[in-house]
C-alpha cells in the first residue's frame, strides 16, 4: 500500500482512488502512457468533436469502478468460510491490475487497423502483461513471479474466481459501465447516462458470478436500454463509419502500393513495413499510436499516387463518403451502383464499401451471457424472464446494412457534364436514405 493514497482528476468519477504502490507503478510505465496517444472512439471525433478521450482515460476509470466494487463486497459480502461464495478480498490487487490493464493491447485506431493488418489486441494485451521485455510485466513480477500470468488468465476470463472475472468482462462490467458514461459525456450526448451507484449497490457476488438483488432490476434495465441508445445514436453512426471506411481503404492502398514497391521510402514506410509484410513483433506494435499514424497520413497527402493521395485528404481534412441503408431485397444492387462509380471515375475497390454494423465490437443484451436477480429467499432468477423491457431487445441484431460511395455521386462537381448520364442512373436506385 502506498503511505498515502494519491488521487485522480476525472470528469465521469470525480476523483480515481490509487492506494496500491503496483496500480501507480503501472499507470507510469511507458506501456500504459501510450493509451493517452490512442482514442478511444476512433473516427467518432469526426463526427461528435468533444470525442477526445483516451484508452488511458478509460482504463483508469475501469480501474476506479472496479475498485468500488471491491470495497462494497468487503463492507458487505466479506468471505467467513472456503466455499460460501463470498467476496475474498485477497483477489483484491488482481482484479484491479487486470481492469487497469485491460485494453493496454489496443493499437492504433484500434479495430480498423486491426481489421486490416489482422493484429488481435486480445493476444496483444497478454503479450504485453506477460513478456519480460515490458514495463509492465517488470513491475507486476515484483508482486510475485506468477502474478502477470494471473494478471492475463483473468483479462482471457480463464480465471479460477469467476466473480474475479465478471467484474470487468460479463454483462454488466466495470469495463461497459464506464465506457457508456465517459462516452457519452464526452460526445456530448445523454443517451449512455444510467444510475451507476444503484447498479453498484445492488451487486452482490455468489458462487458463480456476480447477481443483482431483484430490488435494483430497474437499475439494470436502465443501464441495458442506455447501451442500446448508445450503439443506435453514437458507435452506429454513419459519419463515423464513413471515415472508418476512408481509414481502412487508405491504408489497404498503402499497403497494395508497398507490395508494388510503389510506396515512397520514408518514415511512415518504415514504420509501417512490419505490418505490410505481416511480420511484426512486440516493439514494432507498440510503436504505433494514433499520432504516429497520422504522421503517416500528413506524408501520404502529397505523394504520387492519386488514390492514396485523396483518401489521406478526405481523412484528414473530413471529407466524408456518403452512404445509403441497403434494404435485404435490394443487394442484387450493388454490383451495379458499383460499376456506376467506376465508369464516374472512381476506382471501386477504393471508394465504395458495404458496412454491417452488426458486426461492430459492441453487443446489445445476450441471454446466453445471462445477468442473474437475487430473490428474498437466495433463489436466482434471469433479468429477461422479469423485465418486459429487456425481453423486447434480448437476442435481437441492431443495426443497418450501408453502401458507402462519392457523395459526388448525388452531388457532382465540375466533372457534371462528362458524367451526368451516370449520375443520373446512380440516383435513381437512391432514395429517402435508402436502395431502391
Amino acid at each position: 500500500m502506498l503511505p498515502r493514497e494519491k488521487v485522480l482528476r476525472d470528469p465521469i468519477h470525480d476523483y480515481i482512488y490509487i492506494q496500491h504502490e503496483v496500480i501507480l507503478d503501472l499507470i507510469n510505465t511507458k506501456e500504459f502512457q501510450r493509451l493517452r496517444r490512442i482514442k478511444q472512439l476512433g473516427t467518432t471525433n469526426l463526427t461528435f468533436h468533444g470525442a477526445e478521450h483516451s484508452r488511458f482515460t478509460h482504463s483508469v476509470g475501469v480501474y476506479e469502478i472496479t475498485r468500488r466494487i471491491c470495497d462494497l463486497f468487503l463492507r458487505n459480502y466479506p468471505t467467513k468460510q472456503v466455499g460460501d461464495g463470498l467476496w475474498d478480498d485477497s483477489e483484491r490487487l488482481v482484479v484491479l491490475c487486470a481492469a487497469l490493464l485491460h485494453d493496454v493491447g489496443h493499437g492504433a485506431y484500434s479495430h480498423t487497423f486491426e481489421h486490416i493488418f489482422k493484429t488481435d489486441h486480445e493476444k496483444m494485451t497478454r503479450q504485453i502483461i506477460t513478456s519480460e521485455t515490458t514495463e509492465i510485466n517488470a513491475v507486476l513480477q515484483k508482486v510475485a513471479p506468477e502474478f502477470p500470468e494471473k494478471v492475463a488468465s483473468v483479462i482471457e476470463k480463464t480465471y479460477p474466481d469467476p466473480r474475479v472475472v465478471q467484474m470487468i468482462s460479463s454483462q454488466v462490467d466495470a469495463d461497459r459501465m464506464d465506457y457508456l458514461l465517459r462516452d457519452s459525456y464526452f460526445t456530448g450526448t445523454d443517451y449512455g447516462t444510467f444510475d451507476l451507484t444503484r447498479i453498484l449497490r445492488v451487486m452482490r457476488p455468489y458462487s458463480g458470478g456476480i447477481t443483482f438483488d431483484y430490488s435494483g432490476m430497474h437499475a439494470v434495465e436502465d443501464y441495458i436500454i442506455s447501451r442500446l441508445q448508445m450503439y443506435q445514436q453514437v458507435y452506429f453512426h454513419p459519419v463515423s463509419r464513413s471515415f472508418e471506411v476512408i481509414l481502412a481503404h487508405l491504408l489497404k492502398r498503402a499497403k497494395d502500393l508497398y507490395q508494388q514497391q510503389k510506396l515512397p521510402v520514408n518514415f511512415a514506410s518504415r514504420l509501417l513495413a512490419p505490418f505490410f509484410e505481416g511480420d511484426f513483433d512486440l516493439k514494432a506494435y507498440l510503436a504505433l499510436d494514433d499520432g504516429t499514424l497520422n504522421a503517416c497520413f500528413a506524408l501520404w497527402r502529397t505523394c504520387e499516387d492519386p488514390i492514396l493521395r485523396d483518401l489521406v485528404i478526405r481523412f484528414l481534412d473530413r471529407k466524408p463518403l456518403k452512404s445509403v441503408r441497403v434494404p435485404a431485397d435490394k443487394k442484387e444492387l450493388l454490383p451495379t451502383l458499383e460499376e456506376l462509380v467506376t465508369q464516374a471515375g472512381y476506382d471501386a475497390t477504393y471508394y465504395t464499401a458495404t458496412n454491417d454494423s452488426y458486426n461492430l465490437p459492441y453487443a446489445l443484451y445476450d441471454s446466453k451471457a445471462k445477468i442473474l436477480l437475487s430473490l428474498q429467499n437466495g433463489e436466482l432468477t434471469e433479468l429477461s424472464e422479469n423485465s418486459e423491457l429487456v425481453r423486447a431487445v434480448t437476442d435481437k441484431e441492431l443495426g443497418d446494412e450501408r453502401f458507402f460511395f462519392p457523395k459526388q455521386m448525388l452531388s457532382p462537381d465540375e466533372q457534371k457534364d462528362l458524367f451526368e448520364p451516370v449520375y443520373q442512373e446512380f440516383s435513381q436506385h437512391i432514395k429517402n436514405d435508402k436502395i431502391i
